[in-house]
């Protein structure tokens, strides 16, 4: 098993999980989900208001926001096509440090401009929350915040690098949580700035 790092109570951090070579061999699988799943721009529900980040997705279901809500569907908003499926290199990721899980039925794939961020926010759109979030970072590194599983409650923050994995379980499951900045140029993973965050999840109840 990966070393990992208890950051809070059901939160925890392995860095580096991937090394550079695995990280380059994900980013061009990646390359193909994304020609057969192509990003886009997710929007909030009721207000339109864009996301700073555009999206994806790979597995059975994928997530996605508009005027409409929040949901899981299996197929892309704008082509109709089925999702592509979750790389193996991510499902190996979700069995080692995931093993008392059932399976995951969606990776969304977060892509990260150098201004992008995230607000707090809750992971609670599944219906099955025994099972952890399961993430994984490529690219520039993020500034990543943490509280409880109120708004109101003390947040603290830690970096997230090329490579790194995270669990979100247990206590943690529905901390909410979200992405301060991105640390441009800490990484030559990718092609210019910025970050994929790849976040798998169990949305139906086993």
């Amino acid at each position: 098993m990966a070393q990992s790092i208890e950051v809070v109570p059901g939160l925890r951090h392995y860095p580096l999980y991937f090394d550079r070579a695995a990280q380059e061999r994900l980013r061009d699988a990646l390359d193909g989900v994304l020609a057969a799943a192509p990003l886009f721009q997710p929007r909030m529900p009721r207000t339109g208001k864009p996301f700073s980040v555009r999206m994806s997705n790979c597995g059975p279901l994928g997530w996605v926001s508009d005027e409409a809500g929040y949901r899981y569907q299996p197929g892309h908003p704008e082509t109709g096509a089925p999702w592509p499926p979750i790389p193996e290199a991510l499902l190996a990721l979700w069995r080692e440090i995931a093993p008392a899980a059932p399976p995951p039925e969606a990776c969304l794939i977060n892509v990260y401009a150098a201004g992008a961020r995230m607000g707090l926010h809750q992971d609670r759109d599944e219906a099955e929350l025994s099972a952890p979030v399961v993430s994984l970072s490529l690219g520039d590194t993020a500034l990543f915040r943490v509280g409880g599983v109120t708004r109101e409650a003390s947040t603290r923050s830690f970096r997230l690098a090329s490579g790194d994995a995270m669990t979100l379980g247990g206590p943690a499951r529905l901390a909410f949580h979200g992405v301060d900045r991105i640390l441009a140029g800490t990484s030559t993973l990718l092609a210019g700035s910025g970050r994929i965050n790849l976040t798998m999840r169990r949305v139906t109840r086993a």
